[in-house]
């Protein structure tokens, strides 16, 4: 059979039968249990949410462009700021990647057909929507000023937080169960030969995160559970006044709320081990101590929780001992980092949307790493607790780290979700407005709590104007750049250009599929027979086989004969 060879970046006609056309009418996607859909699904939710939340940060700065009153009152701002963070944290950076990309790409990066649990998949995405919904309520109730954070006896005494906690609780069982469904699928459901050491890393850093979700995320549960119950029938739990300690609120919180920031970050270095290996053309460098660091990340995240907590009056000796094993944690990210700079080394760098991403993560995320070293030394701490750097230390480590890997995970998979291949050009002027306005925001925000600027601030004396002022300015130009970003897709879906199974040259299994996938992900079994990451052998063919459309690489995958 003769067969024309399809390389990488080579357009192709349009697929006729694949997820997105399998069935029709809304009601299909509205019960479906294909979690390629559902992926799809949680994308479209987590990008809206981005975008309320951010709107709420471009009010946030531009009240603070001026000393005093710009656009809005102080207890406006409280609520406004409030809301931020709380969309932000548990309805964006959380879910966005394990949710959309983790259910689009995990079965069938593993071979599987879908994940263990469709059901308990589509019954997740509602209740995420559920716990959205619940906070879309807290926030037009108008009462919730306490910051992301909850902290009592402020939220048990003087504000309304029923509706807000009651979102986060509810939103907690779609992680859990998301997390369990992702545990089982990859311990049951790899295929033939798909070994653990022949795992993609990104199932490796969606992993650890779901032991981190099935573990930790019922601390927050029962923490707003009890806030909530402290609230409404005076339980003395956290207030002092009713015999409760406030502290231990903290140390609840706080429990979860660190491996929660490792839920954020451990998919996003996932998403960049593939870009580092795909668009450096090599072997990805440290694979076992890449993926051996992931599990070290969930374990140490448990242990951490006090550095929080350096001020609010625990024991010296308990401050010693969670400031070490801070510092701790850097050892298995920065062997993470030293693994994707070995990989470019003598690689041949291909500087596509993508990859600029990935090189924008691991400048940012660096920034992020080496504050955080700050933030742990004790002495360093009391000074620079509860100041804008802490605000920038955060931004560097979640926006910096986890908002950019995702965008550029989005731009890697985009052909394989859509079929389309977007412009260029676009994507890479978006990336780069967002990279210059993201530093000029935040960076300035080091500089103003080195200087002593407290965060959550209303108004502010006038020394600290003109760099409230040019962060500001930056925080234009992030809005802008993402704006374009989001052009860049749009304009795919409607004039993008049909793409071949692997425009990238990628050697992972989801690029033996056909784009937009089969809705079966594969017509055969596939077996697995080599490592993921070899980019030594030539191409070859298997669509006599079934696999996909041409665009395979024979070292990874050969058709199963079972």
């Amino acid at each position: 059979m003769s067969v024309t060879m399809i390389e990488p970046g080579q357009t192709m006609p349009a697929i006729e039968h694949h997820y997105l056309n399998a069935e029709k009418g809304i009601k299909s996607w509205l019960t479906t249990v294909d979690h390629k859909r559902i992926g799809i699904m949680y994308l479209i939710s987590v990008v809206l949410f981005f975008a309320v939340g951010g709107l709420l940060a471009v009010f946030v700065r531009l009240e603070l462009l001026t000393p005093g009153r710009t656009i809005m009152d102080a207890a406006m701002y409280n609520r406004v700021f409030s809301a931020h963070g709380i969309v932000m944290v548990f309805l964006f950076i959380i879910p966005s990647i394990p949710a959309s990309l983790g259910n689009f790409l995990l079965p069938i990066m593993i071979g599987a057909k879908d994940v263990a649990f469709p059901r308990l998949n589509l019954a997740s995405f509602y209740i995420y929507w559920a716990g959205g919904i619940l906070g879309i309520i807290g926030m037009l109730s108008g009462a919730v000023d306490t910051g992301w954070t909850f902290y009592a006896p402020y939220s048990t005494t003087t504000t309304t937080v029923v509706w807000m906690t009651l979102a986060v609780f509810v939103a907690g069982f779609s992680s859990i169960l998301t997390g369990l469904n992702f545990v089982v699928t990859i311990h049951k459901m790899r295929a033939p030969g798909m070994t653990w050491t022949r795992l993609p890393l990104f199932l490796w850093g969606i992993y650890a995160t779901a032991i981190i979700q099935v573990l930790a995320t019922p601390v927050i549960g029962i923490t707003m559970l009890l806030l909530m119950m402290e609230k409404l029938i005076g339980i003395g739990i956290f207030d002092p006044k009713l015999g409760g300690d406030p502290v231990l609120y903290q140390h609840f919180f706080w429990f979860y709320s660190h491996p929660a920031v490792y839920i954020m970050i451990l998919p996003a270095m996932g998403v960049i081990s593939e870009l580092m290996a795909t668009f450096s053309r090599q072997k990805i460098f440290g694979y076992k101590a890449i993926a051996l660091s992931s599990m070290a990340i969930a374990l140490v995240s448990f242990l951490v929780w006090g550095h929080h907590m350096f001020v609010a009056g625990q024991s010296e000796v308990a401050a010693i001992i969670f400031s070490a094993i801070t510092y701790l944690v850097g050892v298995p990210t920065g062997i993470k980092v030293i693994s994707w700079v070995g990989t470019m080394y003598k690689g041949s760098i291909s500087l596509r949307a993508p990859m600029i991403y990935a090189q924008m993560f691991l400048f940012l995320f660096t920034i992020g790493g080496l504050t955080g070293i700050m933030l742990g030394s004790l002495n360093v701490d009391v000074h620079l607790h509860d100041t804008y750097y802490v605000v920038a230390h955060f931004h560097y480590v979640m926006m910096g780290g986890t908002v950019i890997a995702f965008l550029g995970g989005l731009h890697y998979w985009w052909p394989k979700m859509t079929g389309k291949m977007y412009n260029e050009s676009l994507a890479k002027w978006a990336a780069g407005l967002i990279f210059i306005g993201f530093n000029v925001t935040f960076f300035t925000q080091f500089i103003l709590g080195s200087q002593g600027m407290p965060r959550r601030y209303y108004d502010y004396v006038p020394e600290y104007a003109s760099l409230h002022a040019f962060s500001t300015y930056g925080s234009w130009i992030l809005g802008l750049g993402l704006l374009v970003a989001f052009i860049c897709f749009i304009h795919s879906l409607i004039k993008g250009e049909q793409v071949g199974a692997d425009p990238w040259g990628g050697t992972t299994l989801e690029w033996l599929t056909t784009s937009p996938p089969d809705a079966h992900n594969f017509k055969r079994v596939p077996l697995v027979t080599r490592n993921p990451y070899d980019y030594d052998a030539a191409y070859d063919d298997l669509l006599g086989d079934g696999m996909g459309d041409g665009a395979s690489r024979t070292p990874v995958v050969s058709p199963s004969r079972s």
